[in-house]
């Protein structure tokens, strides 16, 4: 097992595209996207069964150095103030088979 940085965000799903060409242009390698997350925020329960996407969630998970890590730190600040969402960075350990 490696120490590793696990990224963690949650964002409405018309900005997810931006979100995912971000995490690319600074160096992550991988990431799982789960659509239609259900939970409870500032703008109220978000049920991910609304008709448009407007008001579905998704939500973005990856595992990456502290380089890495670093840079979705700096980057994503802007971001989520534009689009809103959360993202929490959390050490880990983790083995990634290659």
């Amino acid at each position: 097992m490696t120490p590793r940085r696990k990224v963690e965000i949650v964002v409405n799903r018309p900005y997810l595209k931006k979100i995912l060409e971000f995490l690319e242009k600074v160096g992550v390698k991988g990431y799982t996207v789960i659509e239609d997350v259900k939970g409870l925020g500032d703008k109220g329960f978000m049920g991910g069964d609304e008709i448009t996407d407007t008001f579905k969630n998704s939500y973005i998970f990856t595992v990456c150095d502290e380089e890495t890590a670093k840079k979705i730190e700096d980057g994503i600040i802007p971001l989520l103030k534009k689009y809103g969402g959360i993202c929490v960075i959390s050490d880990v350990k983790a083995y990634i088979h290659f």
